[in-house]
């Protein structure tokens, strides 16, 4: 099974390709961002994610999208621009008829770590320890999406227990 974790983001959106091998062990296939310039229209920025997660998903050929659920701070603004990639992205894996599974940051952290506030570098070395890598993934985001991919794994196992609350479709 392979799953493809997105971290959305208009300027940088990270994605992750993590398959699961016969013995159960999670490997990295592909990871990176996609990156728009900043001063460029927004249609632009969204079309550049459009095209670009339709050849990575043809690439890469996922069985379910695990993305990051949007979490706002302090600037409404930039939130926004993120919900848009973020639809984007969730267009662009129905089109392809894939499942979508959505985690919080801090579901995702927690079950990374066992803590709900863990940091940037203790997420990006649990990233590192679960694939085996010999170095932590970079950039961030590419990590960051890696880790919203190793999140569904980890809950599809506990869902055999008890059902999927976080099937988006």
């Amino acid at each position: 099974m392979k799953i493809l974790g997105i971290d959305p983001g208009t300027g940088i959106c990270g994605f992750g390709v993590v398959e699961i091998t016969k013995t159960n062990r999670p490997l990295a296939r592909d990871f990176g961002v996609i990156s728009t310039p900043a001063h460029t229209p927004l249609p632009d920025r969204l079309a550049d994610i459009y095209d670009s997660m339709h050849e990575i998903i043809k690439l890469n050929q996922p069985d379910l999208i695990s993305i990051e659920k949007l979490f706002f701070s302090k600037n409404i603004t930039t939130g926004i621009s993120v919900a848009e990639a973020r639809g984007i992205c969730l267009l662009v894996a129905k089109q392809h008829d894939l499942p979508i599974y959505e985690y919080t940051p801090n579901e995702i952290k927690k079950t990374l770590t066992g803590y709900g506030s863990a940091g940037k570098k203790q997420m990006q070395e649990m990233v590192r320890i679960q694939l085996g890598l010999e170095d932590v993934p970079r950039p961030d985001d590419a990590a960051d999406a890696l880790a919203a991919a190793i999140t569904h794994l980890f809950s599809s196992r506990a869902d055999l227990l008890a059902p999927s609350s976080h099937r988006l479709n």
